[in-house]
């Protein structure tokens, strides 16, 4: 088959696997997005308590707002401050994490699923292998955050100190702005280890790419966040339709479309570990 061809294979399998349920999974996943949001920053404020490093959970709060529309942030910002300040100790911040990890556990069960329909193939083992895995997963992705966007934040200080220090900081401007694409590449990292985590054993331990599903749900990611804003503003806002819930909506809308990029990101990986002339729904059961 000609490149262009199978260029042409793999992008109409993607389309059409998001065009068959890619929907009803991206608001399966706005809508888990908005519930579980509060509890894994619950769960990051334990684990942050628990190894000593509070600060770093605001430094992830920063980073995770940076990723969303100026909308979506000022309707969630003050809410997760709030739920912070109330969980930040004793027994009601543990119990809220162990309720969180359970929460949150089904978004990350909610995306293993759409990976597997991606692929053709059916889960093999327990409901609680697959749930104990989850929890590893938010734990193991709690302590990167927190690494993540504590390093984000001594790039910013770093950055600042070349600026007011160094005579020569003119010369280290393309350095400086590569610093800036640190949200995006933590992003397309994150995604990256999601989808090799999560991807069906047969697939994930093949030479099967993972990649362009990550960078395309990575870079879809950021463009709804920029666009997003622009498009309903061209619109007149949600106001005048919503009321009051305008906020919610659009926070609704924005997770709704990451979910679809997200979809479309599994089927672009699932259409890349077949050949030409196989489909991935063809594949037998595997875990």
């Amino acid at each position: 088959m000609r490149p262009g061809g199978r260029i042409y294979t793999v992008f109409r399998r993607a389309v059409l696997g998001v065009y068959a349920d890619g929907f009803i999974h991206a608001g399966n996943i706005a809508y888990l997005a908005l519930l579980t949001m509060f509890p894994f920053f619950i769960v990051m404020a334990a684990l942050a308590q628990l190894f000593g490093r509070t600060p770093d959970v605001q430094h992830a709060v920063y980073g995770f707002l940076a990723t969303v529309p100026p909308s979506v942030r000022q309707l969630v910002a003050q809410p997760i401050s709030d739920v912070l300040a109330a969980n930040n100790k004793g027994a009601l911040l543990w119990l809220g994490a162990l309720v969180g990890l359970w929460t949150v556990g089904s978004f990350i069960e909610t995306i293993r699923d759409i990976l597997y329909r991606a692929y053709g193939t059916r889960p093999s083992k327990s409901f609680w292998h697959y749930r104990a895995g989850a929890i590893l997963i938010i734990v193991v992705s709690v302590i990167l955050a927190m690494a993540a966007f504590s390093a984000q934040v001594v790039l910013t200080g770093v950055e600042q100190v070349i600026w007011r220090l160094l005579p020569f900081a003119d010369e280290l401007q393309p350095l400086i702005n590569l610093s800036r694409l640190a949200p995006l590449l933590m992003l397309a990292g994150a995604l990256y280890a999601m989808f090799v985590t999560l991807t069906p054993a047969r697939y994930r331990l093949s030479d099967c790419p993972k990649w362009p599903g990550a960078l395309f749900t990575a870079g879809w990611w950021m463009a709804v966040t920029m666009l997003l804003p622009i498009v309903v503003g061209a619109f007149g806002g949600y106001g005048r339709t919503y009321g009051s819930l305008a906020g919610v909506i659009v926070t609704l809308l924005f997770f709704w479309l990451v979910g679809l990029g997200l979809v479309f990101g599994a089927h672009l990986n699932a259409a890349l570990a077949e050949g030409p002339e196989t489909s991935v729904k063809d594949a037998s059961p595997n875990e």
